[in-house]
């Protein structure tokens, strides 16, 4: 029987450090997540940049806008998390109108590093849109640490011939890297894929496989739990669990070693 297992990334295989900035205050804070902020009002995005915070963002001059950054360096956007439909054209007009800069994206760059946490292993840097205001409220950036039971975990899966992927709203260079960190192809990685996206990989495995789990964390993972044989809520970092993703698991666990005690 050919099984296979599709991890998230941040807060799932890695406990993360996520640093936001409220553009309106010009404040940093570390304790809310990013995406109870794009569910806690209409009309937002999380837009995630693809290219690696550390080496180019943190480079780039502060005072220049996020849009001027953006066009003029070719960088694609990633739609992490949305509750609303929107296209990376449409983003790109709002920030046309926007003011915010480059520095207010290398500040959280800067939060994460002081605290030791890899950006190269999580979703790197972005920003929240509001699409009503037609403004950046918030600017991003997540590192992450891979979990210590995570590598054991994934070694004893694959001798167990299960095929392993991760599905993630990350961006694509920090998975390939999670990918190689974990000993899985960099082929079996989905990047910056949003709720729906990720349960249309779980979609397409289930045409190639007998049996798919899901394992994730967020409610960006809901759709995706729901789609599996088996959706797997791990609560290895989170706190405050939103009612709908409890109810979207089939199995709730608190440590990621629990996977190998479940019957697959």
């Amino acid at each position: 029987m050919k099984k296979a297992i599709v991890f998230d990334n941040s807060g799932t295989l890695t406990e993360r450090y996520r640093a936001i900035k409220r553009i309106k205050t010009g404040k940093i804070c570390d304790f809310i997540s990013s995406l109870d902020l794009v569910e806690y009002k209409k009309n937002r995005a999380l837009v995630v940049l693809q290219t690696d915070p550390a080496a180019c963002i943190i480079n780039a001059r502060p005072n220049q806008t996020i849009y001027d950054f953006i066009t003029r360096n070719n960088i694609d956007l990633g739609i992490s998390y949305s509750n609303i439909d929107i296209s990376k054209d449409e983003i790109l007009d709002i920030l046309k109108d926007d003011n915010s800069k480059v520095k207010d994206i290398q500040d959280t760059i800067r939060a994460v590093l002081d605290r030791g946490y890899d950006i190269e292993i999580c979703s790197g840097s972005g920003f929240i849109l509001n699409i009503e205001k037609r403004m950046v409220e918030f600017t991003i950036t997540a590192g992450g640490r891979l979990f210590p039971e995570v590598l054991d975990v994934i070694s004893e899966l694959k001798k167990r011939d299960i095929d392993i992927y991760v599905a993630s709203g990350d961006r694509k260079g920090a998975l390939e890297k999670l990918a190689i960190t974990i000993n899985i192809p960099t082929s079996n990685v989905f990047a910056t894929v949003d709720a729906k996206g990720k349960a249309l990989v779980i979609r397409r495995l289930k045409k190639k496989y007998d049996k798919v789990m899901m394992v994730g964390d967020g409610l960006n993972d809901i759709l995706a739990l729901k789609e599996a044989d088996i959706g797997v809520l791990t609560l290895q970092q989170s706190n405050n669990v939103h009612e709908k993703l409890l109810k979207a698991a089939d199995i709730i666990i608190y440590n990621i070693r629990e996977i190998l005690d479940i019957k697959f």
